[in-house]
Formats: structure tokens, C-alpha cells, sequence
């Protein structure tokens, strides 16, 4: 079963029905952009989550911040992972000392072998911690939410080896066919699951639901 995150949500109201149409995580950015959400709201997501005893589990997406601002925000939020997006090394990751998602980013084959080896070094590293690799599509001056997909060949050899979360510029049309070609952990999504920068419902639905339709030809 491929696991499905839901990210940008910025109400509890969206939580709740990502949630109930079958998200796995959802995702709450605290980085700067156009989705992002402040403790305080954020606290009010993830107590309407555990309030409902939904299966959604909650990450925080953090952008280069100091490590005891994520620490604070992450207990005073009840977080329960929390997803490095930008420059931070593994080893902060592990010293955070909670589950982790760590974001890469891929732009061509050159690079492959170089995030092996990052990723190699890095299970190393965490291998008593829980954590997760997200990969998304390289952007200059840009740490994720780009929208844009990148060659999905590049992410095969590493979904073999690896627990990966594929991102960039998934929607309902064409997450069936990221699946069948690398065959992911984890999908990620969020503009490709909005109306005019605002989450959308059927969107979101249909999205799993076409997540759900892949998984049962794979499994087929």
C-alpha cells in the first residue's frame, strides 16, 4: 500500500476530511510561503486529529530553522514527525530526537549516485531513529511546493533500495503513473491537490482515490 501525505493544510476542517478520505500523514508548514501556519493554528489541526482518533499522522515542515525553535514548535504542537525541507545535515536530523522525513532534492542523472551516497551515509547515521526520504524536484532559491514534477526514472533505483515519499508536482491525473514507474513508500501532494491556491476536496479525494486504484493493479 502506497502511503499518502496531504500537505499545506491549513484548517482543521481540511485535516479532518483529508484524513477521513484516507490521508496517512497531513502536513503543516511552518516554513515561509504562501501555506504556511502559525503554532497556534497549527495546535488546533493536531488536536482536532487526535481529538477524532483519525490514523493521520501529523508532520511539521520546518526550512532551515534553528534546532530549538523546531524542538518548541514540535512539542508545543503535539507534532508527531517532523520534515527538514531545507539544508540541515543528517545529523541534526537525528539530534532532534523524534521521527523524520528528509527532504532531497533531484535534477538529473548525474546526481543519483550522489544522493546514494548521501542517503547511504545518512541511514548510517539514523539507524536508531525513525525516518523517512522525500524527494522532490530541485528548484534554485526554492526548498519544495515548486509544483513541478522531475524525471521519475531518477527515483526508481532509490525506491528499491529506500523508504522514499515521491513530491513534485503530483496530481489525481498522473500519481497512477509515478507509482507504476517507481513504485514509492509514499506520495506526496499539495498544489496539485488545490483550486486557486485553496485545498480542495474533490481534488484531494480523487487523488486517492486514483492512489488506491494504482495500488490495486500493482497489486493485481
Amino acid at each position: 500500500m502506497t502511503f499518502i501525505k496531504i500537505c499545506g493544510i491549513k484548517t482543521e476542517d481540511d485535516a479532518l476530511a483529508a484524513a477521513e478520505a484516507g490521508a496517512d500523514f497531513i502536513g503543516i508548514v511552518f516554513a515561509t510561503s504562501q501555506r504556511q501556519v502559525m503554532p497556534e493554528q497549527a495546535v488546533k489541526i493536531t488536536t482536532a486529529l487526535k481529538k477524532n482518533k483519525t490514523k493521520a499522522k501529523s508532520v511539521g515542515v520546518f526550512v532551515n530553522e534553528p534546532m530549538p525553535t523546531v524542538r518548541k514548535i514540535a512539542d508545543t504542537c503535539h507534532l508527531d514527525w517532523v520534515q527538514l525541507s531545507g539544508d540541515e545535515s543528517w545529523e541534526y536530523c537525528v539530534e532532534l530526537a523524534r521521527p523524520f522525513i528528509k527532504a532531497i532534492k533531484l535534477n538529473s542523472n548525474e546526481q543519483v549516485e550522489s544522493v546514494k551516497r548521501q542517503i547511504n551515509k545518512g541511514e548510517k547515521t539514523a539507524v536508531e531513529r525513525k525516518h523517512l526520504i522525500l524527494l522532490d524536484t530541485a528548484a534554485q532559491d526554492r526548498y519544495g511546493g515548486t509544483g513541478t514534477t522531475f524525471d521519475w526514472n531518477l527515483a526508481k533505483p532509490l525506491a528499491e533500495k529506500y523508504q522514499v515519499i515521491i513530491a513534485g508536482g503530483l496530481n489525481p491525473g498522473n500519481v497512477g503513473r509515478a507509482i507504476k514507474i517507481i513504485k514509492p513508500w509514499g506520495v506526496d501532494v499539495s498544489s496539485g491537490v488545490e483550486t486557486k491556491g485553496i485545498k480542495d476536496m474533490k481534488k484531494v479525494v480523487k487523488f486517492i482515490e486514483a492512489v488506491r486504484e494504482a495500488d490495486a493493479v500493482q497489486t493485481g
